[in-house]
C-alpha cells in the first residue's frame, strides 16, 4: 500500500529533521537559527501561493483556491502561527540544550495531551483501550523521569526540561486548533499562509530579544544544516497529506507511524552525539509509544 510507504518516509523525516535542528543548535544562537528556518519554510511555500493567485491553475485544482480567504480568515491563520510559534521557540531552546534522547521522548507524547485536550475543550468521552493507552504512557512517563535523574536532569526542576514539555502542551493545542481549521478551511491555504505570518513574529523576537543581546550569548553561526530544518520539515508534512489522500488510507494508522519519527531521531542521535543510558531511555521510549499507539489507534 503506497500511503503506508509514505507515511513511513513522512516519518523518517521528521527524525532527520529534529536531527538537523540539534545540529544546527549546538553551540550556536537559537533565535537566529529559528528565524531563518522560519524564513526558509516560507520561501518554500512561494511558489504555491504564487499558483494560487497569480495562475489559472485554481480553476481545474481547487486545493489551489485561495482567493476566497477574508480578512477574518488571515487572522485565524495568523493566531496559528503565534501558536505555532510559541511552542518551537520552547522547543528549539530545549533542543539546543538538552539530550536528544530525552528530547524525543518527552515530543512523542503530543497524542497524549490532545486527548486530554480533546476531553476537556469539546467533551468527548474515553473508551477503555483510550483510558489503557493513557495509563501505560503515564507509567512508562513515570520511568522516564527516573532515567532523567540518572543524568542529572529533574524533570521538575529542569528549565529546558519545562521549556520541552510547555512546548508539547502547545503543539497540541496547535493540534485541537487543526481540527477547527481543517473543517473550514483548505489545508494547503492554512499551510502556505501560516508560515508566511511566522515570519514577522520571529522577526520581532530576533530583533527585540536576541539582537540588544546578543553579544551576552554565543555568536551565531551560519551552517548548511539550518535549510535542510525547512525542507525536511516541508517534505514530511507534504508527504504527510500526500498519504492521507489516499481513499484506502486510514488516518489513524499514518498518524501511528508518523509518531515513529521519535525512533529516527533518538536512534541516529544516541549515535551522532554519542549520548548516555541509550538502552533504558530507548526501551522507556517504547513503551511510551506503545501507550501513543494504543491511544492514536483506539480513536474514531
Amino acid at each position: 500500500m503506497v500511503w503506508i510507504l509514505l507515511s513511513v518516509l513522512s516519518a523518517v523525516l521528521l527524525g532527520i529533521y529534529d536531527i538537523f535542528k540539534k545540529i544546527s543548535l549546538t553551540r550556536n544562537a537559537v533565535l537566529p537559527v529559528l528565524f531563518l528556518s522560519t524564513l526558509i519554510n516560507a520561501l518554500l511555500f512561494t511558489p504555491v501561493l504564487y499558483t494560487a493567485y497569480f495562475t489559472n491553475i485554481p480553476h481545474h485544482h481547487p486545493i489551489f483556491q485561495f482567493n476566497t480567504l477574508t480578512t477574518s480568515d488571515h487572522l485565524l491563520f495568523a493566531l496559528k502561527s503565534v501558536i505555532v510559534g510559541s511552542s518551537w521557540t520552547l522547543a528549539y531552546y530545549a533542543m539546543k540544550y538538552l539530550p536528544i534522547t530525552i528530547v524525543s521522548p518527552i515530543r512523542s507524547s503530543g497524542p497524549l495531551w490532545t486527548l486530554l485536550g480533546a476531553v476537556v475543550v469539546f467533551g468527548e468521552q474515553l473508551s477503555f483501550w483510550q483510558w489503557i493507552g493513557l495509563t501505560v504512557t503515564l507509567v512508562f512517563y513515570y520511568l522516564f523521569s527516573l532515567s532523567g535523574q540518572k543524568e542529572g536532569i529533574s524533570f521538575r526542576k529542569n528549565r529546558w526540561v519545562i521549556f520541552m514539555t510547555l512546548s508539547t502542551l502547545i503543539g497540541s493545542v496547535s493540534s485541537l486548533y487543526d481540527k477547527f481549521l481543517v473543517a473550514h478551511y483548505n489545508r494547503l491555504a492554512m499551510q502556505a499562509w501560516y508560515h508566511v505570518y511566522m515570519v514577522p513574529l520571529m522577526l520581532l523576537l530576533l530583533m527585540f530579544i536576541w539582537y540588544p543581546t546578543r553579544y551576552r550569548y554565543k555568536k551565531f553561526q551560519w551552517r548548511w544544516s539550518i535549510p535542510l530544518i525547512s525542507l525536511c520539515l516541508t517534505l514530511g508534512d507534504f508527504i504527510y497529506f500526500w498519504a492521507l489522500s489516499y481513499s484506502d488510507s486510514l488516518i489513524a494508522i499514518v498518524s501511528t507511524i508518523r509518531r515513529g519519527s521519535v525512533i529516527v531521531s533518538f536512534s541516529l542521535g544516541a549515535m551522532l552525539f554519542k549520548e548516555k543510558n541509550v538502552l533504558q531511555k530507548g526501551l522507556i521510549l517504547l513503551g511510551i509509544l506503545a501507550g501513543i499507539a494504543i491511544i492514536v489507534l483506539s480513536t474514531d
